[in-house]
């Protein structure tokens, strides 16, 4: 994907959380990344930007489309971005060594006097989790915290009623290092646990402005009392609270698992999001494209799509998320959801089916108003030459000559990637004398470019030279002189191995031979070529067949031309000893022409 073709999808990109996926031509998925902001982070890989990783550059190169899908929050992204790897694996992605998630949850046990605990796995038994959290460190941070405020149990003793009132236990040296209150003694009430238990709660959820005051309190309590240290460990601890992002939408042990669908209808197709929810969490999401055949409503759109996706990842869950009454075969339970965590799933599942439309739109807008052929041509070769500005305005130069006679040049002129045939110019050599390609160039350069710059004509956006690095850099000679270099792009084309030469740089250029850049330059080329040898022609033949020489009783158009081709001129002829004339065409028109210099001398 280009920048260009960047700059026109990213306006269909949204600034919210969620994930992305760069595809090849092929649709195979090249890259799986999560963003905050999806639009500024896709717009970190193009533009002026230069990537500093090769592989970076190479992921940009072969993209061919990004998808992407919205979520709820950066965690969301995080878990699906690591289902979507392990899916998908992708080949510019870091592949993780195992199969254990890298998100942590809090749990909170359904038991009597509950344990609170960090896991990985997700059990539904009725507990309840927070999270998913991405952090080690800050997960143990906070559990270390909730340990340390409110001291709670992490045996796992059963601490029923019985046990407890027959003395089955002691205390441990958790209750003397006073980290646990002993409930499993009778040191602390059911009642007075699940008071802390319902604290840690609103902790989690966020609702800590309790805790909050209880540390103010605290650490000037300290401060008063010059204890300093612990008086700092309350304020980190505060500190940390402040940064704490409460819990995740990601996960949430009420939500069974379950399949969401959306749909959004256009005048000729229709589509619809597919979110696959595992444990609470969504793993999988896909866009389906419906072609309209007849005016089907939305409702048969839906049941023939939401079939055909369940049959492609082989969905076989109980309940179905939609966002109208449906009769769908296979499937037990219909829900319509109005408030609460299921109707959020839905909405998340709106939101990307809308996006994906209005991109579809976009997509359609702008292939109606897509480039030419031309402008296509005209930014491939801009890029094949690194150019600042599209080379709209094109001259190329061409010399031809044969053996010094009749020395002459053509110009050559394209706009907007086609010949503009009434701007060409042919050019008669005058200062140069025999076969001299460098000083006809530099001569035809500073006579064109001299008149346009007389004249407040438009310069050319690149002039292209027929020849290797010496022509270039006699051109470049004109071009100094007329105070031109730097502010137009030149390059000399070399007709062997078809190298590109930069002024000044002994290292060609080698562009693509199927680029339709450099098929442009070479339809210039051979342009000039053909013009410069047209006119080269014709000036031979009209010398030839309307000099001084045919004009002698006696002396034909091949007597003349065996004439010129050895003298030059028709002046190098009168000037000549009769010897030389003679060697040349014979005594007979040796003769002549001295009888006839003689006669128009006098």
């Amino acid at each position: 994907m280009t920048n260009d073709q960047f700059k026109d999808f990213s306006p269909t990109i949204p600034t919210e959380p969620g994930i992305y996926k760069f595809l090849d031509s092929a649709g195979v998925v090249l890259y799986v990344g999560k963003a905050k902001n999806l639009r500024n982070r896709l717009s970190s890989y193009f533009g002026d930007k230069k990537h500093t990783t090769a592989k970076t550059k190479t992921l940009v190169k072969h993209a061919d489309r990004i998808t992407f899908t919205i979520v709820d929050t950066e965690t969301d992204a995080l878990l699906l971005e690591n289902t979507l790897i392990k899916q998908h694996q992708p080949r510019y992605n870091v592949m993780l060594k195992d199969e254990k998630s890298p998100l942590t949850y809090i749990c909170i046990k359904k038991e009597r006097f509950p344990r609170v605990f960090v896991t990985r796995k997700v059990i539904r038994d009725g507990s309840t989790y927070f999270g998913p959290y991405t952090g080690k460190v800050r997960i143990d941070q906070i559990a270390d915290l909730i340990r340390k405020l409110f001291q709670l149990r992490n045996c796992a003793l059963n601490l029923s009623v019985e046990n407890i009132e027959n003395g089955k236990f002691k205390p441990c040296l958790e209750y003397h290092i006073k980290t646990c209150a002993a409930p499993c003694v009778g040191y602390e009430s059911e009642t007075a646990y699940n008071k802390k238990i319902e604290q840690i709660k609103n902790i989690l959820k966020g609702n800590f402005a309790a805790v909050k005051t209880h540390l103010k309190e605290e650490m000037e309590m300290f401060s008063e009392n010059l204890q300093f240290e612990q008086a700092q460990l309350a304020k980190e601890r505060m500190a940390l609270f402040d940064d704490y992002q409460g819990k995740s939408t990601v996960v949430n042990p009420n939500i069974r698992d379950v399949d969401v669908f959306s749909i959004a209808p256009d005048e000729k197709e229709a589509f619809v999001n597919y979110l696959k929810v595992v444990n609470g969490a969504v793993i999988n999401t896909y866009t389906l494209t419906l072609t309209k055949n007849l005016d089907e409503d939305p409702e048969t759109l839906l049941v023939f799509a939401i079939e055909k996706l369940r049959e492609k990842f082989n969905s076989i869950t109980p309940e179905i998320i939609v966002p109208m009454p449906l009769a769908v075969p296979g499937v037990q339970t219909v829900t319509v959801p109005r408030i609460g965590n299921l109707k959020k799933l839905l909405d998340l599942s709106e939101k990307n089916v809308q996006y994906h439309l209005l991109q579809r739109r976009r997509d359609a807008a702008s292939r109606t108003g897509r480039q030419t052929p031309g402008e296509r041509i005209l930014r491939t070769l801009q890029a094949d030459l690194h150019m600042n500005e599209l080379p709209l305005h094109i001259e190329c130069f061409d010399n031809s000559n044969i053996q010094g006679s009749n020395p002459v040049s053509s110009c050559v002129v394209f706009r907007n990637a086609k010949p503009a045939k009434r701007d060409y110019r042919h050019y008669n050599v005058k200062t140069v004398q025999g076969p001299n390609d460098f000083a006809s160039m530099e001569e035809v350069v500073f006579r064109r470019y001299k008149r346009l710059l007389a004249e407040g004509q438009g310069l050319p956006q690149l002039i292209i030279i027929d020849g290797g690095k010496g022509q270039l850099s006699a051109a470049m000679k004109s071009l100094r002189a007329l105070n031109l270099d730097g502010k137009i792009t030149v390059v000399g084309i070399a007709k062997k191995l078809e190298e590109i030469f930069f002024p000044e740089d002994p290292v060609p250029l080698h562009i693509n031979k199927k680029s339709e850049g450099l098929k442009l330059i070479q339809q210039a080329r051979n342009e000039a070529h053909r013009f410069a040898i047209t006119f080269h022609r014709d000036q031979r033949s009209r010398n030839f067949l309307k000099t001084e020489l045919t004009e002698i009783p006696g002396i034909g158009a091949k007597t003349a031309e065996k004439l010129l081709q050895h003298f030059g001129s028709v002046t190098r002829i009168r000037e000549a000893q009769a010897a030389e004339v003679e060697k040349v065409a014979g005594k007979v028109v040796a003769e002549k022409l001295a009888k006839h210099f003689t006669n128009n001398d006098e």
